[in-house]
């Protein structure tokens, strides 16, 4: 970001305005003044929390920013949007806006051992064919995932993760993380707008920092680097986030719009070219622990070194992560709808740790399973501490013998899930004990049944309290009927109230009765009425989604819905017909079969349909069946002006069209919009592709013409 005679300048300036102190300003000096500071304190911070060099003592940078507040309240028509004392907190906010992400953010590919990374290398290599590949290697650093706009050179707005396809905009907290610059020197590059990918981390030693205050304040440790830096990030203070010593660190631009200025193929031809330049824009990139490497053999011996030496680095990473290095490469390998196909992670070893197995429990699963959970003596492991852990099923209990009392091995898969290796059986005492399964349901006390075939015991009993209760939360949750207010605690409320016992219960709730009840308040109340209201005309596909059918999830759901005009149409489906539906095999269309040939269900649907709830296909539910692009392919690439991506392929999708993530031959159309770079280039040499501009694109639909 600095030359070295920069630098030196600086510095010296620091010291001149340390010296000047609070002298006098009149408006011919004031906004010279003021930008020296400006400056000076941008330096001090790019020195502190990027490069870890401080150059000013804390009570000089603490006078420095004193004086360049006292000027900029003198003086404010001098007061730059990205000053300094612009990240201070405005005061508290009450709720975090939801803005969409210009481009999805994906999750990445995992892999576990040499051999996966190997047989990624193999279809790296299919897709580019003839070409050579060489690799990033970076840290997977394990904190919170952001999204940063700028435009104009000034940050604009920062994003959670969320779900990938929109999160909340925490801008007043993104401000607050002095890592993160307010204003960047991308124009000087051509660049008009750019959105970058990062992870807010806090590091190893702030976070110990912290957690000693907090037991010194009397107040329980934070669990982990990770859930602190995602706590943190939602805090409604944003004057909070600054005592935490969170640390962003930015490895992927998602996004760029440029002016007619040719690209400089130095910056922006190469992953490791690009972060670099991000580096020497101001901001903290991992291009000092990356390496680039000319094969897949590099790549594991650089993975191998970083997971021996990961205990000794100031943050917490759970592996690397393996990218194509040239930009056009990864143009051309695309992504799923899941993951962009020219990354992969590679995961560490799993964390592993010894406890106690000191009793299990039983838990009844919405669809009826039966899940033991051994409850251990609690252990720290991988950052976390875990003090109960998933059995499974019986026959993995029988598998490793496991026993109350015994010594076992916990292990964090991935370092996200815990389980139990194995017992110690060396550690045995003798007064050990079997696990014991029951024959009954610990909730309803009905006779448990295994199905052939299956590893699970199962309740049938389809008033059982503990089901009953799962259907509801699931029922309306966010990717189902999507009834918010109401979640797993006002649901358990009402039930252990007695309101809800079965679905259709949810539309007939007294909201006089709601209102009365503590902290609930006539707005919460309200709320939850509208959602419920909203909940009646949901799409067909989250209904059947909603109603918890075994096996079948969101794609399944709509797979069904889009087969039929009326939900209870899958009544008179055989398991034959439903097996010729795409995607759906003989255990799903059992399932479904099933679950429509149990008079309780049908009353179920009655109840809802009574009730109001939109039991019938719409029209705009049909999308992919019929229309002007039916069976027709398109890709949109480019920065589009006329109209977002997502609602060009939004309508692509409801006239029958599919959307493709690459140029190849099945491509029928690419809508090119400015700099649309290496997919345009490819699609011309193919010479079977129709281009399109966006005008083209908007009259073909107008037209309705093919």
């Amino acid at each position: 970001m600095y030359q070295a005679t920069e630098e030196i300048k600086l510095a010296q300036l620091a010291k001149t305005l340390l010296t000047t102190g609070n002298a006098e300003h009149n408006n011919e000096n004031a906004e010279n003044y003021m930008a020296q500071l400006r400056a000076v304190i941008n330096y001090a911070d790019w020195k502190y929390y990027v490069q870890d060099n401080p150059v000013l003592a804390d009570q000089e940078y603490d006078q420095l920013f004193r004086q360049l507040k006292k000027t900029e309240e003198q003086f404010p028509q001098f007061l730059k949007p990205d000053s300094p004392t612009q990240r201070i907190a405005k005061g508290l906010s009450n709720k975090f806006p939801t803005v969409l992400h210009l481009v999805p953010m994906l999750s990445l590919e995992n892999s576990y051992n040499e051999a996966d990374l190997r047989e990624w290398d193999k279809r790296c290599h299919s897709f580019l064919p003839n070409e050579t590949i060489s690799y990033t290697v970076e840290p997977k650093y394990d904190g919170a995932g952001i999204s940063l706009y700028y435009e104009n050179d000034l940050l604009q707005r920062g994003v959670t993760r969320g779900d990938g396809v929109q999160g909340e905009d925490i801008s007043p907290n993104i401000r607050q993380i002095k890592s993160i610059p307010l204003s960047a020197p991308f124009s000087a590059k051509g660049v008009d707008s750019i959105e970058i990918r990062g992870e807010v981390i806090i590091p190893k030693n702030a976070f110990e920092k912290y957690n000693t205050q907090r037991l010194e304040a009397g107040l329980p440790p934070l669990a982990n680097p990770r859930n602190a830096a995602s706590g943190t990030l939602r805090m409604l203070d944003p004057s909070e986030i600054s005592k935490r010593g969170l640390h962003a660190v930015l490895y992927h631009v998602s996004y760029i719009t440029h002016d007619h200025r040719p690209q400089d193929p130095q910056i922006f031809g190469h992953h490791f070219d690009l972060l670099r330049w991000l580096y020497q824009c101001g901001f903290s990139t991992p291009v000092k622990d990356m390496k680039i490497c000319r094969n897949i053999e590099e790549v594991i011996a650089c993975c191998r070194d970083y997971e021996a030496k990961r205990d000794s680095l100031p943050f917490e990473i759970d592996g690397m992560v393996v990218k194509v290095n040239n930009l056009n490469q990864q143009d051309d390998m695309g992504q799923t709808t899941h993951h962009p196909r020219w990354a992969m992670a590679f995961k560490f070893k799993a964390r592993q740790a010894t406890s106690k197995l000191l009793r299990t429990e039983f838990q009844v699963g919405r669809t009826g399973t039966i899940t033991p959970v051994a409850k251990i003596e609690p252990v720290a492991l991988g950052g976390v501490t875990i003090s109960s852990v998933s059995l499974f099923n019986e026959d993995i209990v029988r598998e490793k013998d496991l026993r109350i009392g015994d010594q076992v091995l916990v292990e964090r898969a991935g370092d996200v899930i815990p389980y139990i290796v194995k017992p110690l059986t060396e550690l045995r005492q003798g007064n050990e004990m079997p696990i014991r399964f029951p024959d009954h349901c610990p909730e309803c006390g009905e006779v448990l049944v295994k199905p052939e075939g299956e590893a699970a015991w199962r309740c049938i009993n389809i008033i059982c309290p503990a089901q009953v209760v799962e259907h509801l939360i699931h029922y309306a949750s966010k990717d189902a009927m999507d009834i918010r207010n109401l979640g797993e605690a006002n649901v358990r409320r009402f039930y252990e109230l007695g309101w809800l016992k079965t679905i259709p219960d949810i539309y007939r709730l007294d909201f006089e009765q709601i209102r009365s009840l503590p902290k609930m308040g006539i707005k919460s109340a309200e709320n939850l009425k509208m959602a419920i209201e909203a909940s009646r005309l949901q799409p067909l596909s989250r209904l059947i989604f909603g109603l918890g059918i075994r096996f079948v999830g969101e794609t399944t759901a709509k797979t069904l819905a889009s087969s039929v005009q009326h939900l209870l149409d899958l009544r008179d489906r055989s398991v034959e017909q439903l097996c010729q539906l795409e995607d759906i095999g003989p255990k799903v269309a059992a399932s479904v079969y099933q679950f429509f040939h149990i008079p309780e269900n049908i009353q179920l649907i009655s109840d809802l349909a009574d009730s109001g709830v939109n039991l019938e296909q719409r029209q705009d539910e049909h999308s992919g069946q019929s229309g002007i692009f039916q069976d027709k392919t398109f890709l949109f690439t480019g920065t589009l002006s006329h109209f977002k991506r997502s609602e060009a392929e939004a309508q692509v999708e409801a006239q029958g069209g599919k959307i493709l993530s690459g140029v190849s031959s099945k491509l029928n159309y690419l809508v090119v919009g400015a700099d649309a770079g290496s997919k345009l280039e490819k699609a011309k040499k193919l010479g079977s592709i129709t281009i399109l501009k966006e005008e083209d694109f908007l009259a073909l639909m107008k037209d309705h013409i093919i």
